[in-house]
């Protein structure tokens, strides 16, 4: 890992995708996984979160550790560790049963201050950070949150918060018109995801459409968040953010010839599996 503060910190969700249908998990999450990508690209990151004390808390953190990820306010709590049930299904990934487990947290102190340090800090829905948003607000230089496909109304009440909002595109809507609803609630960068379609962008330059990339498909769990590192590293780098966007769609497509968001493949137990846990998602 880099020197210094790190400039792009993602705070919140990590999870092991369980692939029971291969026996196999992977670590995951949307938070780790921009944090590991970007990492990939040369870029100094850290995570914030909560791992549990089993064998997939373990995964995940030996992961962020091998992928020269800071993990000093990586928390590892008493208790079994967020799980995802995934199947492959044609190159696509289709989820199952899951479960939080331990990683829900409050951002403490020594959090926020390595937040404030860095050029960039990123979470997304799956994170549990929706009530925490605004402190993160006010902590962050730049703020950037994966919207993925939540509702409208979802949307509305966070993204005034945002500066940088990515988002799938709902059936039934325009690029052109979800982009600029988006960005009139106050976000200075939107990129609307279209799947196989590629991606789009809205700026105060105007919008811009990125195509998806060409290359084999083997599992395209963890693309999206592939793009967004790579957008973001774009532009902390200085890239113009229709460049950046160029890059990472052809970049996420890289990150679906393996099973699993990064790789890390680990042999999956029937008690990781199948624990029941209060709290599922």
């Amino acid at each position: 890992m880099g020197n210094g503060a790190p400039r792009i910190v993602a705070i919140g969700d990590n999870v092991v995708d369980c692939y029971v249908d291969l026996g196999w998990m992977y670590p995951g999450g949307n938070a780790v996984n921009v944090a590991v990508h970007a990492a990939r690209l040369g870029m100094h990151t850290a995570y914030i979160g909560a791992v549990g004390t089993d064998e997939a808390g373990a995964c995940v953190r030996n992961a962020l550790r091998d992928e020269g990820v800071d993990i000093l306010r990586t928390r590892v709590i008493e208790g079994p560790n967020a799980r995802a049930v995934v199947h492959v299904v044609d190159g696509n990934r289709v989820f199952g049963d899951g479960s939080v487990g331990v990683s829900r947290f409050v951002p403490a102190p020594a959090d926020l201050e390595l937040i404030a340090g860095a050029d960039l800090v990123h979470t997304g829905d799956c994170s549990m950070m929706e009530e925490h948003l605004g402190t993160l607000r006010e902590h962050a230089q730049w703020l950037s949150f994966d919207f993925s496909e939540q509702p409208w109304d979802y949307i509305a009440e966070h993204a005034p918060l945002v500066d940088i909002a990515l988002c799938s595109l709902p059936s039934g809507d325009s690029v052109e018109h979800r982009a600029r609803a988006v960005a009139g609630l106050g976000p200075q960068i939107v990129v609307v995801t279209q799947g196989p379609s590629g991606a789009s962008l809205l700026t105060k330059e105007g919008l811009h459409h990125s195509p998806a990339g060409l290359g084999q498909i083997v599992d395209t769990l963890g693309a999206g968040d592939a793009a967004a590192a790579r957008f973001l590293t774009g532009l902390i780098n200085g890239e113009s953010a229709a460049s950046a966007l160029d890059a990472a769609t052809a970049y996420a497509t890289t990150a679906c010839t393996e099973y699993g968001a990064f790789g890390h493949r680990t042999p999956l137990t029937s008690a990781i599996e199948v624990r029941p846990t209060k709290e599922t998602v």
